[in-house]
Parts: C-alpha cells; sequence; structure tokens
C-alpha cells in the first residue's frame, strides 16, 4: 500500500505539472510580442474579450476569463490609468460595473493584430495536435468534477 502512494506523489504521476509548466512556457513566449506594446499576458487577454464583445461586465468578463473579482479589479484599474478602458456603473444596477474600451484601447487591437500568429509560429506542434490538445483542454476546463477517482494522475 506505502508503493502506491509513493507512485502517487512522484511529480512525474501529477497530470498538474505538464499542465503548469506548459501554460507558463505558452504564456512565456508572448512575453517579447506583448512587452513592446507595454502589455502583460492578463491584460492582453482582457483585451482579446472586450475586442471582441466591447462593454461587458466585470462578472461577465470574470466568468470568460475564469479570474476572480480580486485579480481583475487591480488589473481593470491599471489598465483604466493607461486609458485603455472605462469603468462604469450601470445606471439600472449600480452593483453592476461595466467595462468599456476607450479609442487607444480600440486602437490597440491594430497594433497588436500580429500577436496570435506569432507566438502560434513559436509552437511546434502539427495542426491536427493543437487541435486535439486545444479540444481537450477545453474538455477539461468544462470538467465541474472535482472528487478525483482514486489512482487518476491530478
Amino acid at each position: 500500500m506505502e508503493s502506491v502512494y509513493r507512485e502517487a506523489m512522484k511529480l512525474e504521476n501529477q497530470l498538474c505539472f505538464p499542465l503548469y509548466a506548459a501554460a507558463r512556457h505558452v504564456v512565456g513566449l508572448y512575453t517579447p510580442w506583448l512587452k513592446p506594446l507595454g502589455l502583460t499576458y492578463t491584460q492582453y487577454i482582457v483585451l482579446l474579450v472586450l475586442w471582441e464583445q466591447d462593454g461587458i461586465s466585470v462578472s461577465e468578463l470574470g466568468e470568460k476569463l475564469r479570474l476572480d473579482n480580486g485579480t481583475l479589479s487591480p488589473l481593470l484599474k491599471k489598465m483604466e490609468q493607461s486609458g485603455y478602458l472605462e469603468r462604469r456603473r450601470q445606471k439600472e444596477d449600480e452593483r453592476v460595473v461595466v467595462i468599456t474600451l476607450t479609442e487607444a484601447g480600440k486602437k490597440l487591437q491594430e497594433t497588436a493584430k500580429d500577436v496570435p500568429l506569432r507566438v502560434g509560429g513559436c509552437i511546434d506542434l502539427p495542426p491536427e495536435k493543437a487541435q486535439a490538445l486545444y479540444a481537450l483542454l477545453y474538455e477539461l476546463l468544462g470538467n465541474q468534477k472535482n472528487d478525483n477517482m482514486e489512482g487518476e494522475k491530478t
């Protein structure tokens, strides 16, 4: 029984580790392209959402990006100070804060338009494997099961 636990505690048997390491690696690939724009990766993904759907509430943004208010609030405040977006309380319900892009935030989309292709060119995966990985990751994100079965990699 002891050997089962010992095996389960090895880093190489943890699903979380390669996910974590790969995520850090891929996010790091964005840095050379985002740094000249004055953006962090998290600011970039906020902008991706807003370029797609301007005028979104903070709670909707948090759901899309899987970020909590404690992470989003300082991030949005900094982006507002940089002149990329505005935060306004909804008149109908003052508890709801809506985020809209400024002209500078909208113009940044044109400047950043090459980022996805440049980063994609740094990832050496055949298209079919990249598509399979994409599907698996979204399947994993959609799986809300929190109670792992014994023996599963976590």
